[in-house]
């Protein structure tokens, strides 16, 4: 992860391609400060004027705006007007989901550039084991090299679910020296989980990167229907998402949608965000058909193509 060059300012955009990693960075840069949480889509307009305001208690002040991409035009008004004078006590943190490959968003980058910071947060591929054996060591998890690398292999290269791997080894083997053996026995049978990496890029509406995602599983052939499988238990856990009230907190969220971690419920919201209910629905539909097409003997290569397309293109073709 790239660390933040100083800003004059204490205001930070923050992108890259995993919303978990911008999530850790956040909060980094945020250290004991509680923030104000306000989602991109969401803005109602005069949330600066939290940060401009103090508090009655004197504690600390701080925005977080997650999925910048979506501000509409009047809010980035209104953060150019503030940006003239930021509080130098109150640290806005911009965050900004970008695709495959993607650059900072440019509309975003010129708001920030000259008055904070603008930073690419990710991790390598090749730097991905080092960063496990950190986060193991943080979490007194005794993970060899073997052990971080058939992890790899098992999970593929998706932070927030490799966190949660790591978290069930710590909970399963305490103090216990985990090797890629062990590593097998606890995820044996889970190579599905390779269709997260899918499920994400698909549901980000990213088309070019979730065809890239499908034809490497279909290369490897995996099966076309473990890989629709999954398609589905996302897309249920989305409908079950959109239902429940945006403002839940995320553990609450996470409690009420079935789901296991907070991190899972922030990215299935940031998700669900993406499609009208009514969308949803349709899409349950086209799974439905997918699976009966499956199960009548079409091909996999004709099949999930049309899927995918369905989810990570424009609403109109859904």
């Amino acid at each position: 992860m790239s660390p933040a060059k100083p800003p004059t300012s204490p205001v930070y955009l923050l992108w890259g391609e995993d919303a978990f990693l911008l999530r850790e960075a956040a909060f980094a840069v945020l250290g004991d400060l509680r923030p104000r949480e306000v989602d991109g889509a969401d803005w109602q307009g005069g949330e600066t004027s939290d940060l401009a305001t103090p508090s009655l208690f004197g504690e600390g002040r701080a925005l977080l705006v997650t999925d910048a991409k979506s501000l509409p035009d009047d809010a980035l008004f209104e953060l150019k007007q503030y940006l003239q004078a930021p509080d130098p006590d109150a640290p806005l943190v911009l965050l900004a989901t970008v695709g495959e490959r993607a650059k900072a968003p440019a509309a975003l980058a010129k708001l920030v550039t000259g008055v904070g910071s603008v930073t690419e947060v990710k991790v390598q591929r090749k730097d991905l084991p080092g960063w496990l054996l950190q986060r193991a060591r943080a979490k007194e998890l005794n993970l060899t090299p073997e052990g971080s690398a058939a992890l790899l292999d098992t999970l593929g290269p998706d932070p927030g679910a490799l966190e949660q791997a790591l978290d069930q080894l710590a909970s399963a083997y305490p103090g216990e020296r985990v090797t890629g053996d062990v590593v097998a026995v606890q995820f044996r049978g889970l190579g599905e989980q390779h269709v997260w990496d899918l499920c994400d890029k698909a549901f980000a509406r990213d088309l070019p990167a979730a065809m890239r995602s499908l034809r490497t599983l279909l290369e490897d052939r995996e099966a076309g229907l473990m890989i629709l499988g999954g398609i589905t238990s996302r897309l249920r856990d989305l409908l079950k998402v959109r239902t429940l009230p945006d403002r839940l907190p995320p553990t609450e969220l996470a409690k009420r949608a079935g789901l296991r971690f907070d991190w899972q419920a922030r990215r299935y919201r940031e998700q669900a965000r993406r499609f009208s209910m009514d969308e949803l629905v349709a899409l349950h539909e086209r799974v439905t058909w997918a699976d009966r097409a499956l199960k009548s003997g079409a091909t996999d290569d004709v099949v999930l193509p049309i899927v995918i397309t369905a989810i990570a293109g424009e609403p109109a073709r859904v």
